[in-house]
């Protein structure tokens, strides 16, 4: 796997239908001068990430995990000067300390958490975009620090939900309830940092020169999948779809546009939870083998494939053999993309 100092250079394709993302205060709003906000100092026109959890379904430490990471699905995304977060699973924790400026990750001895002070040295101004609300994606949100100070401005996108009687759920709706004081004990008024939350089920969201792009995928609950694009740079981040399951509510034609979604794509990280003998015992879970992954960014004609939302049983010597293995297979069959899984704070540019 490449790093951010020597990253490969691919190209981009662009399809997707624009709609305007609803979203509904519930905190005041506060206009911020530039040098109040904390935002990545890339130049114009970068586009790169770093997984900060890999792991799915649950965390898992420890020394078996340390290689790639024992933390649920968070990508930090810095686009052109901007700092885009997809997911909140348990990675956003020590994500929000580093931008914070306190914790380990920061060099300091404090620590976040729903006890201790949430006020950080450093304001934070970001986006955060869920894929959907199942535990691992959403978990870390709550001690997500910068979410906890007044002086950040956080916005929160995903797709709305329906409910068990055929209601919406909104994203606010679904925040508010996880944080319910049944299942955790601060509630969701305590992130005075969170200015917004909207949706995007299936469309566009545009911010200085910065698209992002979300399709509908096959997985349980409105799921989907994001495309950046900064200009001819592009990565895909798709952590959780089963691919060749029928299970799921999408159209007869969804492969096709799942495919055009993702074409030519810099780098797609993509759900690789299973081996192929592994499937057969956990079909209509909503996930994804190695094999299966590689088959659609061959489709895609994607540059660089990232294996993610790990097992949380396979230790990372397990995962290093099946990595070895998927670059035979990928040699045998002449793939010209390159293949690695996602290891945690690991930096990957995308493009030039």
């Amino acid at each position: 796997m490449r790093g951010a100092s020597d990253a490969r250079s691919l190209g981009v394709c662009r399809t997707s239908k624009d709609v305007d993302i609803s979203a509904t205060h519930h905190t005041e709003a506060h206009t911020y001068e530039d040098d109040e906000v904390i935002r990545p100092a890339d130049d114009p026109g970068t586009l790169r990430f770093r997984c900060m959890g890999t792991r799915g379904s649950i965390a898992s430490p420890g020394p078996g995990t340390v290689g790639f990471g024992g933390n649920t699905p968070c990508l930090d995304v810095m686009a052109a000067g901007r700092r885009l977060i997809f997911d909140a699973g348990t990675g956003i924790r020590s994500l929000g300390e580093e931008l914070a400026g306190v914790g380990g990750w920061a060099g300091g001895g404090g620590s976040a958490g729903a006890g201790g002070s949430m006020e950080g040295e450093r304001r934070v101004e970001t986006t955060i975009f869920l894929t959907h609300f199942h535990w691992d994606h959403v978990q870390g949100l709550p001690f997500f620090m910068p979410a906890h100070d007044p002086g950040s401005e956080i916005h929160v996108v995903g797709p709305a939900q329906t409910g068990p009687d055929g209601e919406e759920l909104s994203v606010q709706d679904l925040v508010q309830g996880m944080m319910g004081s049944s299942y955790f004990p601060v509630p969701m008024a305590a992130m005075k940092g969170v200015r917004t939350f909207g949706h995007l089920n299936e469309g566009t969201w545009e911010h200085d020169g910065v698209r992002v792009r979300a399709m509908r995928v096959k997985h349980p609950s409105f799921t989907v999948g994001y495309r950046v694009n900064v200009g001819d740079r592009s990565i895909a981040y798709v952590p959780d779809n089963e691919l060749l399951s029928d299970a799921w509510p999408v159209s007869a034609d969804w492969r096709a546009r799942f495919v055009g979604f993702l074409s030519g794509a810099d780098v797609l990280v993509h759900d690789a939870m299973y081996t192929e003998a592994e499937y057969g015992v956990y079909a209509g879970h909503g996930h994804s083998t190695f094999r299966q992954a590689m088959e659609i960014a061959t489709e895609a004609g994607v540059g660089e494939l990232l294996f993610f939302h790990h097992d949380p049983n396979r230790t990372d010597e397990a995962l290093e053999r099946l990595v070895d293995r998927a670059r035979e297979e990928a040699v045998v069959g002449g793939l010209a993309f390159g293949i690695a899984a996602a290891r945690e704070r690991e930096w990957v540019e995308a493009g030039p």
